[in-house]
């Protein structure tokens, strides 16, 4: 069934991927240029289109790869911890920004890694249909400031992470399929910043959210239902149509009483 799963998602991919670039390396050159990687400082795999390739339990731990192109990567199991993945400027001024576009991360760490301005859309979370524990992924203490997001992180580790300005409001223009939005259910996103993200309709079910900063977010019809949100900052947010039922507001700020 796991594979039947998985080769679905690769031609769903390919089918509606048409400005898919090919990869520039394999698979074997990839783990090669990991392996010679200078003692302390991680492979240079910058601007590198290493779209498609199964990249499954390899050390990207460190490594630099800011505008690089990892769209339907299998990054299942690798650790990205401290790793440069953030959008590169070229000599022309072009800004180029990282893509995990269908990319599979079940267990991949990014703990402190430096996603600042990458894409992150319809990641392959799960071998099925619903996201287990044991396949979360960890941002833990990650960056992900400016970022365009629309996925799910349910059950991830996000302690710490910065989300500030993240692009991840739900297009209502494009919903001919039921409501495609941002979910972090039951994710842990204790002390986590969403200062001045947009997150319009985004889902955020039982989840951890503990002293969590939405100071100036735009959180207009955003769920939090059953989240725990002690503590938690909202001045200035955008609250229309927010649905807190159920969450624990314990010293909130910024609500409306």
């Amino acid at each position: 069934m796991g594979s039947l799963l998985r080769l679905a998602g690769l031609l769903f991919f390919c089918l509606f991927s048409p400005g898919l670039q090919a990869a520039e390396l394999t698979a074997a050159e990839v783990r090669a240029a990991l392996a010679h990687a200078t003692a302390g400082q991680g492979a240079d795999l910058s601007g590198k289109s290493l779209a498609g390739l199964d990249l499954q339990n390899l050390d990207f731990s460190k490594a630099n790869l800011s505008g690089a192109d990892l769209s339907g990567a299998n990054l299942s199991n690798a650790d990205l911890r401290g790793a440069n993945l953030v959008s590169a400027n070229l000599t022309d001024a072009k800004l180029v920004r990282v893509k995990l576009n269908f990319a599979w991360i079940m267990r991949a760490n990014f703990t402190r890694a430096d996603l600042s301005g990458a894409i992150l859309e319809t990641l392959v979370v799960s071998q099925g249909m619903e996201t287990r524990s044991e396949e979360a992924a960890i941002f833990a203490g990650a960056k992900l400031a400016g970022a365009r997001i629309m996925a799910r992180f349910s059950l991830d580790d996000m302690r710490g992470a910065d989300l500030s300005g993240i692009m991840a409001s739900a297009d209502m223009r494009n919903q001919s399929m039921g409501l495609i939005r941002a979910d972090f259910s039951q994710a842990n996103l204790e002390a986590a910043h969403f200062d001045n993200a947009f997150l319009a309709y985004a889902k955020f079910h039982f989840a951890k959210l503990q002293k969590a900063d939405f100071r100036g977010a735009d959180l207009s019809h955003a769920d939090f239902t059953g989240a725990y949100l002690i503590g938690a900052d909202f001045t200035g947010a955008k609250l229309a149509g927010t649905k807190f039922d159920g969450a624990v507001l314990t010293d909130a700020k910024g609500l409306r009483q």
